[in-house]
């Protein structure tokens, strides 16, 4: 896996949002957005996946705005959060148990656990 595959982006946000959750704490947007201090993709690839994260039920409280036919854009992420079935993909998941490993293996510091 590389730093910027979809798996590995998912492990960081839904990790992130879940240590936040646990300690009580507010999100900061900055930390979650597509040129965060942990990973920067381009905006087009973040918008596809907190979309399907959206979709897929494993985050919510933030606005999706749809224009015509476009995809639909992400905005107020301070109210994003992890859901109980996004807790579950964290634990549960064998491709994330992957993404958890690349990090291990790649001996990389993981900022927010």
């Amino acid at each position: 896996m590389a730093k910027d595959d979809y798996y590995v982006i998912v492990y960081q946000i839904l990790s992130y949002l879940y240590q936040r959750l646990k300690k009580g704490e507010d999100v900061d947007p900055k930390q979650i957005s597509w040129d965060s201090d942990f990973f920067s993709i381009n905006k087009k690839y973040w918008n596809y996946i907190m979309v399907n994260l959206i979709r897929q039920g494993l985050i919510d409280g933030i606005r999706q705005v749809e224009i015509d036919n476009a995809p639909p854009m992400i905005t107020h992420l301070d109210g994003c959060q992890i859901t109980p079935a996004g807790i579950a993909f964290l634990s549960d998941n064998s491709t994330i148990e992957k993404a958890k490993q690349f990090f291990r293996d790649a001996k990389e510091m993981i900022p927010f656990a």
